[in-house]
């Protein structure tokens, strides 16, 4: 394990000084979990690897101001998801729906008495039909790992604005599932 952290830190530095097999190596590293991340925001193959590109120029141009304060790896990810978000707003598709008037919500759904039976594929194509608004919150929070605070600051929006996103994304995803197996 010290011997990899040693060895990104060097690649890193190497990155840092120009080194273009280094940034290749880094790109190789790390492109394909960060192309899933576009596609599962984007929901488009050439728009991911579009933005995919531009958020790689901005981790090279931006490598400079990495502080060793997180991983490499999720500070990439942090620029492709703000990528991604800008891609999404300048088509003007996301922030329509979270500027909708805060609603309080006043219970949580339990998801322990959700139906197990779901096939991972019908989830993933559901997720993909979501309105942007609420699939981006959702992959942010679930697939990401991002709780609602983070997710607020990403997006521009308040956290009950996230946490309803949220929840209004899995009353969908439910809906929508139920429809198709049923």
């Amino acid at each position: 394990m010290e011997k990899t952290i040693v060895h990104i830190d060097a690649l890193i530095e190497e990155c840092k000084r120009g080194n273009r097999k280094a940034q290749f190596e880094l790109y190789q590293k790390y492109n394909q979990a960060m192309y899933h991340i576009c596609l599962r925001m984007l929901r488009n193959e050439c728009d991911a690897e579009d933005v995919l590109q531009t958020a790689f120029v901005d981790v090279f141009t931006k490598l400079d101001t990495y502080l060793y304060q997180s991983t490499i790896g999720y500070w990439i990810k942090r620029i492709v998801i703000n990528n991604c978000i800008n891609f999404l707003k300048k088509r003007r598709l996301v922030l329509d729906e979270l500027q909708e008037q805060h609603i309080h919500i006043t219970s949580e759904v339990n998801d322990d008495d959700e139906d197990s039976s779901y096939t991972v594929k019908a989830i993933h194509e559901a997720i993909l039909q979501l309105p942007d608004g609420y699939r981006v919150v959702l992959s942010l929070y679930l697939l990401e790992g991002y709780d609602h605070e983070e997710i607020a600051s990403i997006l521009g929006i308040s956290e009950q604005t996230s946490k309803s996103q949220y929840s209004r994304a899995k009353q969908k995803l439910r809906d929508m599932i139920s429809l198709n197996t049923a």
